[in-house]
């Protein structure tokens, strides 16, 4: 018989991170026992109704290649809920045609980001899961609340389930569309992963323009203070794999891609990005358009009063 979802990979909970605090080093912050191992596993009471409140939820996993993807899931709410303290069930799988769409009918690393843009609100959880009949079934390993910085104000105007997801748009590089796509952003997601220490979905923000596409197979972001846990760029530092999503907020289309991520600690290079302290760039390997991914139409309201301005070229 398979052992409960994550039961194998408890002791990761409390394992030092090395890639995180050779990152709180490198950045002259932090200090013993640092790093995102202090969170513990279980689910605090107070967020069980925030997850039954969410209609959307990030997700980060490697493919069976290792190859590393977010994507998007959505539902009405209570579509993700906690079963127990250890335990969130998401009725819903990926698109057709999605790097991970069959990827749980094995147990894997997973992270999830539930973000709440109408409030601002966002909580990541991290652990192993796979699918249980329609559903899918994680235990968590490390839960936490995030600050509400970086995170543009947006509300659904409106849900459209009248449209089936495309077939996907599959290629090596970004092709001219694409570029303006990323170009324009306010915001995106990225998937990253320790092999020691699992999996992780996160959010990026800033002003559109912050992500500076520098060709057709690589860009370059501004990393902006943060929570100082660098749980994504400790994950970078032991594995650079990575996946980055972008969404169409207002037609439900989704552009994720796969690649390799490495941090630029050259000051010179991050004074050119106001409010940098650090540039990331991202070599890509694999991207995937799909059309209707998400029923969701949401309307930007507000960009978050944190965002630095961008840099103009």
């Amino acid at each position: 018989m398979a052992p409960p979802v994550g039961q194998q990979r408890q002791s990761r909970t409390t394992a030092t991170h090395a890639g995180e605090q050779a990152v709180q080093e490198r950045a002259g912050e932090g200090g013993p026992g640092w790093g995102s191992p202090m969170f513990g596993p279980e689910i605090p009471l107070g967020f069980f109704p925030f997850l039954r409140a969410q209609r959307m939820v990030i997700i980060g996993a490697p493919d069976d290649n290792g190859a590393m993807w977010s994507t998007i899931l959505t539902g009405p709410p209570g579509f993700t809920r906690p079963a127990d303290d250890r335990t969130i069930v998401v009725d819903a799988r990926p698109a057709p045609g999605d790097p991970l769409r069959d990827a749980f009918e094995e147990e894997r690393d997973i992270g999830v980001l539930a973000l709440q843009p109408q409030t601002r609100r966002r909580i990541r959880a991290n652990g192993r899961a796979r699918r249980q009949d329609n559903h899918l079934l994680m235990r968590t390993e490390q839960v936490l609340g995030n600050c509400p910085k970086y995170l543009q104000t947006r509300v659904i105007t409106s849900t459209d389930d009248s449209r089936l997801p495309g077939a996907p748009l599959i290629s090596s590089e970004l092709d001219a569309g694409q570029r303006r796509w990323i170009a324009d952003a306010d915001t995106f997601f990225i998937a990253s992963r320790s092999p020691e220490h699992g999996a992780d979905s996160s959010h990026r923000g800033g002003r559109p323009g912050f992500v500076s596409v520098t060709g057709p197979r690589t860009l370059r972001w501004p990393d902006y203070a943060g929570n100082q846990f660098y749980m994504t760029l400790g994950n970078l530092h032991d594995d650079p794999a990575c996946g980055l999503l972008f969404v169409d907020w207002e037609n439900g289309h989704t552009l994720q891609l796969t690649g390799r991520a490495s941090i630029d600690w050259d000051p010179g290079k991050a004074a050119a990005y106001p409010g940098a302290l650090r540039v990331v760039e991202f070599t890509v390997d694999a991207v995937v358009q799909i059309d209707h991914v998400s029923p969701l139409r949401w309307d930007l309201q507000e960009y978050s009063r944190v965002n630095p301005p961008v840099r103009r070229d």
